[in-house]
């Protein structure tokens, strides 16, 4: 290892600015949010000068959304679940129909539907002129609406009050849900708020301050020309970027695991299966979480997927009145990533020890105390979040109950505990990596460990940059570095760190191989990726300044998904390895390992690549955003990706935990689990969530967008068809994947403290 060639101090340079230039591009977006979101009026005046209602109303409004957790059952200009309606697309058509017809009986004394079709063509123009008209007076913060707006305000107000009581479109959630009068006032004004926002021209603009989301050409809402430029834009940049990958890796062979030269380098101390220090031990513990808690996310999944095949009940069981739809959306989500960053977390304490080669005194007990706190964490925010939407916290719903905001439901007592909980993470990973950083041989790696490893509880921190008052506009801006940033970008690249660190560990790659590839990854990934986040902001509020840095640069975060194909050749030319000391065979060793790697790269580009490009695009997105095809690619790329790489990481430490005579009683479960998990996910994609995703687009565009998140579509024949085909897929996942994968790290645990003596602990 001495003779080895030391790696290009520009990598880490070329990185760094890449950071630099990233995050500058995404603080000045943040920084323009405040000057380009819709603005809150004071207040809301009728043509003869009367408050029709108040800016507090439309916060407050916001606020009773957020508190009965209605974003975990509808959206908000297409940001939130999907069973429920887009109530900003709802309350818009119904406003324009509502505008049609009083015009009509103004005019004509007649309906709208009674009028030929020349006079219908000429009420149809007076109300798109109307609802694009903006009326709005900045000096004042005064918004004037016409009388039909007026009319059609008081209406909605019944309109909701019945949704939410006793309609029968009312899916998933239990009667008399929401029944206070004063709410429902002010939800409805929040819902016209949007709705004005949606339509409105923004000034010196022709299209509105969401650019016309929602699709909806009776309120004059069409595709902007913004919209289709930088589509065309966006497949020019992944075309280029991808033909300029394609030949630098083709140029430079030595890119990827294989390294300079493909040979198995020498390591100075083999891993022996079964040979684990206490602290390794003691995080065996969080693995069986880590798939108790998966279990528990796919049966809340199943529960709500049964919602759209029979909204009235669970098997002739009233189960809304217990659990409805968007508490259980709500355990879906959070479960999906407590599981996932759990498992991260199990990994990295586990990989640290094995680095950094000695048992800091007290590092056992450190882990213990992190293991409670992260049972404290799940636990009182599960609980809080069902007793928040019951209203049962009374003013204390933010902070201990249900936050309301999307994949950021928990409250924010429990946000904060989560941080804290992150920075002793931290801690003790710092304090078993220190010796290896110590060492030559090591040193490289294990500071890259350290380093992405103190990005997660440092981009975690906008998470707190926000109320339930804020900005709806402004905390999207926030929710995303969260929902992005944070999960998609810098867990992946420390994801791709202890990769990088097993591949060494295990002695099939050299420091520098491995050192080069999460550079390598920390380019393409970050370099598209952070400026890339702006593509969750074309419909919120934001200027077309955001759509454009938005579509060039996810459509370049195609690219380095696409690489991964070759990362997948990679993995499987190096489970024939043998370990430079030990002459074991790695691959063979390590199979499962490689196995969900191997899974990874496939879904990594299916789920990420193609289908997150397909939304990605502005003129998809504008008609497909919160369709059944957002939760296509978020299932493959979420359960695909992350997913995967998390049981990646548990497989690489149960097969550590035991010795090579005890595994084979682990390992059959193993076997069925990776198959039962793909070959199910892979159902689900192909029998409901694609083809029903395709079918909802396709009524967006022949109906408008509030037609096709209606339950006149949802409960269509095909669409229950399609929903009740996936039955298969659900039980295949549930029984044939995550089951044994849960008898797989209980077992392992059991096994692994049995074991008395044995195998003397890495060194």
């Amino acid at each position: 290892m001495e003779n080895e060639p030391k790696l290009s101090p520009y990598w880490k340079h070329a990185t760094i600015l890449t950071i630099i230039f990233g995050f500058t591009v995404l603080i000045w977006l943040a920084t323009r949010t405040v000057r380009d979101a819709p603005p809150i009026p004071e207040r809301v005046l009728a043509p003869t000068g009367e408050v029709v209602f108040t800016g507090d109303d439309i916060l407050s409004g916001q606020q009773v959304f957020l508190k009965y957790g209605l974003m975990e059952y509808g959206t908000i200009w297409g940001h939130g679940a999907y069973l429920g309606p887009d109530f900003t697309a709802e309350y818009l058509h119904t406003l324009t129909k509502d505008a049609g017809d009083l015009m009509a009986s103004q005019r004509y004394q007649r309906s709208v539907k009674a009028l030929g079709i020349d006079e219908r063509g000429a009420i149809a123009a007076e109300v798109e002129h109307a609802l694009k008209g903006n009326r709005y007076d900045p000096l004042r913060k005064t918004l004037r609406f016409t009388e039909a707006e007026v009319a059609s305000f008081h209406h909605q107000i019944e309109k909701w009050q019945d949704y939410f009581s006793q309609s029968p479109q009312r899916v998933g959630l239990p009667a008399n849900f929401l029944k206070d009068l004063a709410e429902l006032r002010q939800l409805t004004a929040f819902f016209a708020w949007t709705a004005w926002a949606a339509a409105a021209n923004r000034p010196g603009k022709l299209h509105s301050y969401t650019n016309n989301f929602p699709y909806d050409p009776d309120a004059g809402n069409r595709p902007t020309s913004d919209v289709v430029l930088w589509s065309a834009l966006s497949l020019i940049a992944l075309l280029g970027g991808t033909a300029l990958a394609l030949f630098v890796v083709g140029r430079f062979d030595f890119l990827g695991w294989k390294g300079q030269s493909g040979e198995v380098p020498h390591v100075h101390s083999p891993l022996v299966p079964g040979a684990l220090s206490e602290s390794q031990r003691a995080v065996l513990k969080y693995f069986v979480v880590v798939t108790l808690l998966f279990l528990a996310q796919a049966l809340a999944g199943a529960a709500v997927a049964h919602y759209r095949v029979e909204p009235g009940g669970f098997y002739g069981f009233d189960l809304a009145r217990l659990f409805p739809s968007h508490i259980l959306r709500t355990w879906h989500l959070q479960l999906a990533i407590f599981w996932v960053a759990t498992a991260y977390v199990a990994g990295g304490l586990f990989l640290a020890s094995g680095l950094g080669g000695t048992e800091p005194a007290g590092q056992v007990w450190g882990i213990n105390f992190l293991f409670g706190a992260l049972v404290v964490v799940v636990g009182g925010s599960l609980v809080g979040e069902i007793l928040g939407i019951n209203q049962m916290l009374g003013k204390l719903w933010f902070w201990f109950g249900h936050q309301g905001w999307e994949y950021l439901d928990l409250g924010r007592a429990w946000q904060i505990l989560l941080a804290v909980g992150l920075v002793i993470w931290l801690v003790l990973l710092f304090r078993a990596i220190t010796p290896a950083r110590q060492s030559t041989e090591r040193r490289e790696i294990s500071s890259l460990f350290l380093y992405a490893a103190t990005a997660i509880p440092l981009f975690y921190l906008p998470a707190m940059f926000f109320t339930s008052r804020s900005h709806f506009s402004l905390v999207d801006t926030w929710r995303f570095w969260i929902i992005h940033l944070w999960v998609e970008g810098f867990f992946e690249l420390f994801v791709t760190v202890m990769v990088a660190a097993i591949f060494f560990r295990l002695g099939i790659v050299s420091q520098v191989t491995a050192t080069r590839v999460v550079y390598l990854d920390a380019l393409l990934y970050l370099g598209s990726g952070i400026v890339g986040t702006a593509h969750h902001w074309y419909w919120t509020g934001q200027s077309h300044i955001a759509m454009a840095l938005g579509a060039v640069f996810s459509a370049m975060e195609v690219v380095p998904l696409t690489l991964l194909t070759l990362d997948a050749w990679d993995f499987i030319k190096l489970t024939r390895s043998r370990c430079g000391t030990c002459g074991q065979e790695v691959g063979r060793t390590h199979k499962w390992t490689f196995y969900f790697l191997m899974a990874v790269g496939f879904w990594n580009f299916v789920g990420a690549g193609v289908f997150g490009f397909l939304i990605n695009m502005p003129i998809v997105s504008y008609f497909e955003v919160g369709t059944i095809l957002t939760p296509n690619h978020g299932h493959a790329a979420m359960m695909g990706v992350f997913g995967m790489l998390a049981i990646a990481l548990m497989m690489f430490a149960l097969r550590q935990a035991l010795p090579d005579d005890t595994w084979p009683r682990v390992e059959k479960y193993v076997r069925v689990s990776f198959w039962g998990l793909n070959v199910g996910l892979a159902l689900m994609v192909v029998t409901n969530l694609f083809p029903g995703g395709i079918m909802q687009l396709l009524d967006v565009l022949q109906h408008g967008y509030w037609h096709a998140r209606s339950p006149e579509f949802l409960h269509g024949r095909f669409m229950l068809l399609i929903e009740w085909a996936r039955m298969p897929a659900d039980i295949i996942f549930l029984a044939v994947g995550v089951i044994p994968a849960v008898v797989a790290a209980v077992l392992t645990y059991r096994l692994a403290y049995k074991r008395i003596g044995g195998a003397a602990p890495i060194e």
